[in-house]
């Protein structure tokens, strides 16, 4: 039970700062801020965290509990390529919605200067672990390649995800960022098909 307590306690700091980082900008929110939105105390954010810089790290969690959400609520029949489409679709449009340029950038630039744990790579995550399961299924079910491992597919849908959201922000957000993906990815995906099937979105 204590386990469970801190997990929700971490994720009502994570939840908080997120939320005030993009209503009032990362600069005009305090360490103080994120403790009354989150009602939590001092003694439970240090616990946790050093200060406000290391929640940057900490987007990869509200992204997992959006694939938590978004697990729950796919059809399990689901064409694997038409899955990883609507998982994109519904992250970057939270991503578009209610995460800012300026943070995203943030936390992109902190994962390649970081010695540490890269969070974004971290194979443990919910991410991850529901795209090795709809690319197993996916082969299974003779919808994807089987001449690649499903790690190899999972490792280029990842890196595709993540090139589209260092463009974004290189490109300082001047397209939007769901309907974006929503051309490009399929065209990517399409490559993952066996031979018979590539003209299937």
């Amino acid at each position: 039970m204590p386990k469970k307590n801190g997990r929700n306690t971490k994720g009502r700091i994570v939840s908080a700062a997120w939320k005030l980082f993009y209503e009032q900008g990362y600069e005009n929110t305090t360490v103080e801020d994120i403790i009354f939105e989150s009602q939590t105390s001092k003694g439970s954010f240090y616990h946790y965290f050093e200060g406000k810089d290391a929640l940057l790290g900490s987007l990869s969690m509200i992204f997992d509990e959006k694939y938590e959400e978004l697990k729950a609520q796919m059809d399990p029949e689901m064409d694997a390529v038409e899955a990883l489409i609507y998982l994109n679709h519904e992250l970057f449009t939270m991503i578009d919605d209610s995460v800012s340029l300026e943070l995203l950038a943030r936390l992109l630039s902190t994962q390649l200067f970081t010695k540490g744990e890269k969070h974004l790579l971290d194979r443990s995550r919910t991410y991850f672990k529901l795209l090795q399961q709809i690319v197993r299924t996916g082969q299974e079910r003779g919808q994807l390649r089987t001449d690649l491992t499903g790690n190899e597919i999972v490792k280029g849908y990842a890196m595709f995800e993540r090139a589209l959201l260092y463009d974004w922000c290189l490109s300082n957000g001047e397209y939007a960022l769901s309907k974006y993906a929503s051309v490009m990815l399929p065209m990517f995906l399409g490559g993952f098909r066996p031979p018979q099937q590539r003209n299937i979105i």
